[in-house]
């Protein structure tokens, strides 16, 4: 866990109430049936799960080889080495 300085919590603390009131005047200044079909759409935004994660590739497509000169290093061979004395 991150410990932030209490002066940063405050900073933090101060926006957050800063944008707050901002949304709030914004909110205020449009109309009540536009307001009211913007609370509702943000609320089943909201209520939804987490989308899942797309695949990578589209299925069956092959992956593309690395370009010449940059293919993987083979990997190393293990050896038992002997300990110096």
């Amino acid at each position: 866990m991150t410990k932030h300085s209490k002066f940063e919590n405050e900073r933090r603390a101060a926006e957050t109430t800063r944008i707050k009131e901002i949304e709030a005047a914004w909110v205020g200044s449009l109309p009540a049936e536009t307001a009211k079909s913007f609370a509702t759409a943000v609320q089943a935004a909201r209520a939804r799960p987490p989308q899942e994660r797309a695949p990578d590739m589209a299925p069956g497509t092959l992956p593309r080889p690395p370009r010449p000169g940059h293919e993987p290093r083979p990997p190393k061979e293990e050896r038992n080495r002997r300990p110096r004395s």
